[in-house]
């Protein structure tokens, strides 16, 4: 039943987003809320958020597919998966951001290879063939030789596609809320965690409730969420305290649009209390986190929690003007520090976020993601 619920799910999101979809190729960013100052948007913030489910789920995919450890028994091919849509998904919320969607062609034939945005693109390509070769290899010659070698090359390279985004925003010296040394160091962390929380939804929700390895799967996997919850939240006081001792006024801005600002209930109650606090406290205890609807549920709240906290990433620091005569300097559409996306970006993002659910959905359906003793206990 709940299958059939996300199904439905999937597919009214995807024919909201048609809409937004059509008025972005026919109409452009003319219909977008970001501009000449707010540069980036919802669709860069998503981007960041389903980028980095696809490189927490290839981490999480290791555990079974490289280290063969005994309790994620068959859980390698599902995590592929999930990071293989996640990324189709993140590389989708990007390219609708571009001026010139027709001349991604050129990051590859004419770009500089020293540029971090050319070390992303060739980062993500050879991510998504790493990923998609080791999916088939699992399904046709499980534990074979050259899975191994692909795993032990996508680890590596899943760190360094998750780190680049925060290194591409770190590298921005005009922007202070960035421009800080731990800033591409958390992104790996923020990966992984929302790898796992894309596991807990996976087997908790959707998984089969008699495989004898799902109770400490979804403990172990509670258990990583938790702890990296509890990191995430550590790097945050970090960020936030060092910001405002510094006091460097761009900065200091930044942090109160964020704290008591306009955005204060997406870092408050949607952040802070739903996406983070609700799921530590239920996931640290046992029973309920090896309970396949709590800890499916919670992996859930831990992912919107994470898609609400790339927003803030993203946002905050562009609102607030580089120059301050810039405010009325000049007027006229998509010439405003205040951004909040709008109807038309909430549709886009709800288009990709329903490929995304009916790619997953479709994916657990037809292909032979759960072998056959799972399928059978």
């Amino acid at each position: 039943m709940l299958k059939k619920i996300t199904y439905a799910f999937g597919a009214l999101t995807l024919l909201f987003g048609l809409w937004g979809f059509y008025d972005r190729f026919a109409f452009g960013h003319q219909d977008a809320n970001y501009g000449s100052y707010v540069v980036w948007g919802l669709w860069v913030a998503m981007y960041l958020f389903f980028a980095g489910i696809a490189a927490g789920g290839f981490m999480i995919a290791t555990l079974d597919l490289l280290f063969d450890i005994p309790a994620f028994k068959g859980t390698g091919k599902i995590a592929l998966w999930g990071a293989l849509v996640s990324l189709a998904a993140a590389l989708l919320s990007i390219w609708l951001d571009l001026g010139h969607l027709e001349r991604i062609w050129k990051v590859y034939l004419q770009g500089n290879p020293s540029s971090l945005l050319f070390q992303m693109v060739w980062g993500y390509t050879l991510f998504g063939l790493l990923t998609l070769a080791a999916l088939i290899l699992e399904i046709r010659k499980p534990g074979s030789r050259a899975l191994k070698i692909i795993m032990w090359i996508g680890l590596p390279l899943s760190l360094f596609i998750s780190g680049a985004v925060g290194a591409l925003l770190g590298v921005n010296a005009s922007r202070p809320f960035w421009h800080i040394g731990l800033f591409p160091v958390q992104f790996p962390v923020f990966s992984l965690a929302s790898g796992a929380a894309m596991m807990l939804v996976a087997l908790g929700l959707f998984g089969s409730r008699d495989d004898p390895h799902r109770p400490q799967q979804l403990w172990t996997l509670s258990l990583m969420t938790v702890i990296l919850m509890v990191v995430k939240l550590y790097f945050i006081w970090a960020d936030y305290s060092q910001s405002m001792y510094g006091n460097v006024p761009m900065n200091v801005e930044a942090i109160r649009r964020i704290l008591f600002g306009p955005y204060w209930w997406a870092f408050w109650i949607a952040q802070l209390l739903i996406g983070s606090l609700i799921p530590i406290v239920i996931l640290s205890q046992r029973k309920f986190a090896e309970h396949n609807g709590w800890a499916g549920w919670m992996g859930l709240l831990v992912l919107m929690g994470y898609a609400f906290a790339r927003g803030l990433i993203i946002f905050p620091a562009l609102t607030v003007p580089e120059l301050g005569a810039l405010t009325s300097a000049f007027s006229g559409p998509h010439l405003s520090f205040d951004y909040f996306p709008s109807l038309m970006e909430w549709a886009v993002t709800s288009g990709t976020i329903g490929i995304a659910v009916l790619g997953f959905l479709l994916g657990s359906d037809f292909l032979p993601l759960v072998t056959k003793s799972q399928k059978e206990a």
